[in-house]
């Protein structure tokens, strides 16, 4: 494997309803969902099918029991909460009292840029669409992690792997790619601590939003005691042949390079790992406090201590898995490896070179070196202090995600943010489904035959058919079937849901 592989991103959105901090955030979420869900008919009648869902599963070989399940764990039950499948194979729901947008399947990092800023517009339609309501008061939404008030909501990244891979060699090898991985993809944050309120001045500012909120290295849960690795073991495809590696210690980005490495590098380790081709040991004495220790310092200069005593930066560590990769491809692939692969090995090394050499040179690129910057010249500008409530504002606007107030937005219409992709590519992502996995098949039935399609889910579509007892479900068990080219020309030619049904059962 190289870059390519199944992977997609899920991410939870701040909200707050302009006016009432004490609003209810399910409320306004569903509102929220709701407006947009409205605006189309064809994301009105399908709903999420729960029924091949396992949140309690653990990769480690046994399930957790529902009575000692903490009740956020159980996202397999229908809660009555805002719900819809969108034409272009996503996800859009309320979950946590946050809205979500869980991207489609896709295959390269490139196309994980795309789906997931198309997200970023559904939710800015999404907002816009519910402060026209009659009697609505506008409510604003963040691409952030955390309230700086105690509370961290998620922005998650799925990758499929061989189920032949023990997960002992994950836990052992993903645990310090990911202890350093966030110098490339922190999102940065005013504040120490889960309540950020630890600002003094020589710890007012930290490179990863999600760091602080992490408890245990291994683990099921995704909101009290968070895991480094976690063990959910709900691959929504073929068991036997695939685990869903379920990653929630990711930061949520709005830069385009900050999100492409997040998962081309991934997707490289991953590879090492199933190829096991990772022939010395990175562990990390004491990950939590190592993850926390790494975030806390932005001049990059903290020391990780390995278990074989070495002591290195995280910038190091990442040079470690840099070299590895490096290898990994040049002897899977030589000449032959494909142009994302070679982009993301040369974009890692070049982010890597220069975060080592000052920081700051990778502020068109990285968002936390860019938010740093911005509080910088705020800092120099006004003399302010970490604590001051105006550094916790600029934080903030940084992720408001309505182009004329979030502050990345204005960056990168200034031209000081590295863009990857252009507008256009996005806007289309957010009703075209990607070509080249089971969500073509579930976007396109979605918008051909929305009046048809009763439910769906990663793993199936489930269609409500004119003479039939039952309802007719098909199976979508492979990521990789259901694209264009297995079913484009049948889904063209079916002009209803019956005859695509029938000649796919034929």
């Amino acid at each position: 494997m190289s870059v390519r592989r199944v992977m997609g991103t899920e991410v939870e959105y701040g909200i707050s309803v302009q006016g009432l901090p004490s609003a209810n955030p399910m409320v306004a979420s569903s509102q929220v969902v709701n407006a947009y869900a409205s605006s189309t008919a064809k994301a009105r009648r399908a709903r999420w099918d729960f029924e091949e869902e396992s949140p309690l599963r653990d990769a480690r070989g046994f399930d957790m029991a529902r009575q000692v399940a903490d009740p956020s764990q159980l996202t397999d039950e229908d809660l009555g909460l805002a719900n819809v499948i969108l034409t272009n194979g996503a996800r859009l729901y309320v979950d946590h009292a946050h809205p979500e947008y869980s991207s489609p399947e896709v295959t390269t990092p490139l196309d994980v840029v795309r789906w997931e800023k198309a997200g970023e517009q559904v939710m800015l339609d999404a907002s816009r669409m519910a402060a026209q309501v009659p009697g609505s008061t506008p409510i604003l939404l963040y691409k952030n992690n955390t309230d700086n008030k105690g509370a961290s909501y998620g922005a998650h990244e799925n990758y499929l792997m061989r189920r032949s891979t023990p997960f002992a060699e994950i836990v052992r090898h993903l645990t310090p790619f990911f202890v350093s991985r966030q110098v490339v993809t922190g999102a940065g944050r005013v504040g120490i601590g889960q309540d950020g309120r630890d600002t003094t001045p020589e710890r007012g500012f930290q490179i990863s939003q999600r760091a602080d909120y992490f408890e245990v290295e291994v683990g099921l849960e995704t909101t009290l005691k968070r895991p480094i690795i976690n063990t959910r073991d709900e691959p929504h495809a073929d068991p036997a042949v695939y685990r869903r590696l379920h990653v929630i210690l990711g930061d949520a980005n709005l830069a385009e390079v900050s999100i492409y490495l997040k998962s081309g590098t991934t997707a490289l380790v991953l590879a090492m790992i199933e190829d096991g081709f990772i022939d010395r040991d990175l562990s990390v004495e004491g990950a939590v406090k190592a993850l926390r220790d790494v975030s806390h310092d932005p001049t990059l200069q903290h020391l990780v201590t390995l278990r074989d005593g070495r002591r290195l930066t995280a910038v190091q560590l990442q040079l470690e898995y840099l070299d590895l990769a490096r290898k990994y491809v040049e002897d899977r692939y030589g000449a032959d490896a494909d142009d994302q692969t070679v982009d993301v090995l040369a974009r890692w090394e070049s982010v890597l070179t220069r975060l080592e050499r000052d920081p700051l040179e990778c502020a068109t690129e990285l968002d936390w070196v860019a938010k740093l910057k911005l509080l910088t010249q705020y800092r120099d500008r006004d003399d302010l202090d970490w604590d001051d409530a105006k550094l916790h504002l600029i934080d903030l606007q940084y992720a408001d995600v309505r182009p004329d107030k979030g502050l990345y937005h204005r960056l990168a219409a200034a031209g000081r943010i590295e863009r990857l992709l252009d507008d256009a590519t996005i806007e289309a992502a957010m009703h075209d489904p990607p070509v080249d996995t089971r969500a073509y098949f579930r976007g396109r039935c979605l918008d051909k035959y929305a009046a048809s399609v009763a439910a769906a889910s990663w793993d199936s579509v489930i269609f409500d058919l004119p003479g039939r007892e039952s309802l007719q479900r098909v199976p979508t068990i492979d990521p990789l079937r259901g694209t264009r080219a297995h079913v484009g020309e049948l889904i063209d030619r079916s002009d209803t849901a019956q005859a695509l049904v029938a000649a796919i059962t034929r």
